[in-house]
């Protein structure tokens, strides 16, 4: 790549759970040489605990709080970040991680997704009771659109073809702004 993505930026990565936002971010951030920042992490670290307790112990509504408040407080240059699924509910979050830099989109289909959960299903899901796992990706489907510069077919595709994918359409976008 030439001279993109910027050494101020951050890349965000944002998509349902299981969409690959972690595997993805630490190869980029390897290939880039930058720093990979799990947001589902740091929300971990200041609970003491894994995900799935702290999604348990609170309502959505107060997790999407918390996790709100980690992404506003995150200060950081040359960072690719994985966020949580849920992270588009809160538009303040949105609006920080856009002050970061680009913010892509991997879209992966509804069978891959409930593929990916049900094989690891104690991952720390956001979901509403009595919410199924279709109505939160119905649900979030827009909000990705709205807030994502850049999205990526990730179905079918190996995790390095995906980054390269990724790659071509960050040097594509910011060719277009120039």
């Amino acid at each position: 790549m030439a001279d993109y993505p910027n050494e101020t930026d951050c890349i965000t990565l944002i998509g349902m759970a299981s969409a690959g936002k972690s595997t993805l971010g630490k190869i980029l951030a390897h290939q880039l040489g930058w720093v990979f920042i799990d947001t589902d992490h740091l929300i971990e670290g200041q609970y003491g605990t894994n995900l799935q307790a702290v999604t348990d112990s609170m309502t959505k509504e107060e997790f999407l709080d918390v996790e709100c408040a980690v992404i506003c407080a995150l200060r950081a240059k040359r960072c690719v970040i994985a966020t949580g699924g849920s992270v588009v509910y809160r538009e303040k979050a949105m609006e920080h991680l856009r002050s970061l830099g680009p913010i892509c989109h991997l879209d992966v289909s509804l069978p891959k997704i409930i593929k990916r959960i049900g094989e690891k299903p104690d991952r720390g899901l956001a979901i509403a009771p009595g919410q199924t796992i279709e109505d939160l990706y119905n649900e979030r489907a827009a909000l990705y659109k709205k807030y994502a510069e850049i999205s990526v077919q990730c179905d079918n595709k190996t995790p390095e073809q995906c980054v390269t994918a990724l790659l071509a359409a960050l040097e594509c976008s910011h060719e277009k702004e120039k």
